[in-house]
């Protein structure tokens, strides 16, 4: 690998391992092998190696999901990709809570901000395409700002739960019964078309 890959590698390897504020530039040039002047050659700052670093995670992480789904072939659905999900904050735990370390971090750093913003409207649409089946310059925006943005606001929400308790955190067969009640919640109720009752007449008081 050249030196850029060499420090991507180091870098996830260090905030799966401590996190995105403990991750120092030397701890990551040590993991990657390379001097500490190649980080700023190459990214410019450890923020944006760091973001690089995560986005590059996540992607990875989408890519293994999608594999995953396409070798159940025609058994693969929207609970299947949960199940998947729900997994990968298992086996992907520090990746995430990377995710979510990186996110406060962003709150009082707005260069980190804008670069997760981009990641994020990136990751509204890699998630819509691989719900959509299509591929990820076939998203339109609405799909990318409802399906994309919905279900990335379910994957952080469900997220949390798993980091705080994982044992009494939603399954994927449980998030996807929640969601199937939630949408019975949200159906218009049908329109009532009986005439309302009329009042009786006002009998005249006796003169």
């Amino acid at each position: 690998m050249g030196n850029r890959e060499d420090l991507l590698a180091g870098a996830i390897t260090c905030l799966e391992e401590k996190g995105w504020a403990r991750s120092t530039v030397r701890e990551i040039a040590a993991a990657a092998g390379v001097s500490h002047a190649a980080i700023g050659y190459h990214f410019g700052s450890r923020e944006a190696l760091l973001t690089a670093a995560l986005i590059q995670a996540i992607d990875e992480w989408g890519t293994e999901t999608g594999n995953a789904l396409a070798a159940l072939g025609a058994v693969g659905s929207y609970e299947a990709f949960w199940d998947e999900t729900v997994r990968s904050y298992t086996t992907h735990r520090p990746m995430w809570r990377a995710t979510i370390d990186a996110l406060l971090q962003a709150e009082h750093n707005p260069a980190l901000r804008t670069q997760l913003s981009d990641g994020q409207r990136q990751g509204r649409e890699g998630i819509a395409a691989q719900l959509l089946g299509i591929d990820e310059s076939a998203v339109e925006e609405k799909d990318a700002r409802t399906i994309g943005a919905v279900q990335s606001a379910l994957i952080s929400g469900v997220l949390m739960q798993h980091l705080l308790d994982p044992d009494t955190a939603p399954t994927g067969a449980e998030v996807v019964a929640g969601l199937r009640a939630l949408a019975a919640l949200t159906a218009p109720h049908p329109a009532d078309d009986r005439s309302p009752t009329p009042s009786p007449p006002t009998r005249p008081a006796d003169g």
